[in-house]
C-alpha cells in the first residue's frame, strides 16, 4: 500500500511542475512567421554547472516556465553544438569541431550573438533581431523582472539608470519564498 502511495504521489508531483515547451531556433523562427511572438534563447553546455542549476531551478520553475510558455519562444541551444544551423539566410556551423580540433570550441551562431561564455539567456524581438544578452547563473526572482520588461515592451521606455531602478523597486514578484 505504501508503495502505491509513493507512486502515485511521484507520478503527482512531475505532472504538477510546469516544464518549458524548449524549440530548436530554426522552428522558433519559423513559429514567429506565423504568429509574432519573442524568443527566448538559453545557451548552455553539457558540462556547464550553473547552466544545470538554472535548468532545474530556474526554468524549472512554475511561475518562470508560465511566463516563458506564454510571452515567448523558448529556445535551447548548446552553445558547442556540433551540427549545422541554417537561419538568417545563411549556415551556422562549428568549424572546429569539424576538423577535429577544439573540444570546447563555441558554435558560430553562439558567436554571432555574441555568447562569449554560459549561461548566457539572449532575447530576441518579434523579427528575430536581438534585444539583449543576460550572462551567468540566474535565480528565478532574479530572471522573472527581465521576462515581463521584455515580453510587455517596457524596454523600449527604459533608457536611464533611475527608470531602471525604479521598475525594480515597482516590480511585484509573482514567486513565493
Amino acid at each position: 500500500m505504501k508503495k502505491i502511495i509513493s507512486i502515485i504521489c511521484l507520478l503527482w508531483l512531475s505532472f504538477g511542475f510546469a516544464q518549458i515547451k524548449w524549440m530548436t531556433i530554426e522552428d522558433a523562427l519559423k513559429a514567429q512567421k506565423q504568429t509574432p511572438k519573442k524568443i527566448l534563447i538559453d545557451f548552455y553546455a553539457d558540462w556547464c554547472g550553473p547552466c544545470k542549476i538554472m535548468d532545474k531551478k530556474t526554468y524549472g520553475h512554475p511561475v518562470i516556465a508560465e511566463i516563458i510558455n506564454e510571452s515567448f519562444y523558448p529556445v535551447k541551444f548548446d552553445a558547442e553544438e556540433k551540427k549545422a544551423v541554417e537561419i538568417y539566410g545563411r549556415t551556422f556551423s562549428n568549424f572546429n569541431t569539424e576538423q577535429g580540433k577544439g573540444r570546447h570550441s563555441l558554435h558560430e551562431f553562439t558567436q554571432y550573438m555574441n555568447v562569449a561564455a554560459v549561461p548566457s539567456t539572449v532575447f530576441l524581438d518579434e523579427r528575430g533581431d536581438p534585444i539583449t544578452i543576460l550572462q551567468g547563473e540566474l535565480s528565478a526572482k532574479e530572471l522573472e523582472p527581465y521576462l515581463e520588461l521584455i515580453s510587455k515592451d517596457w524596454f523600449k521606455k527604459i533608457t536611464t539608470r533611475e527608470q531602471w531602478e525604479d521598475y525594480q523597486k515597482r516590480f511585484k514578484s509573482k514567486i513565493k519564498d
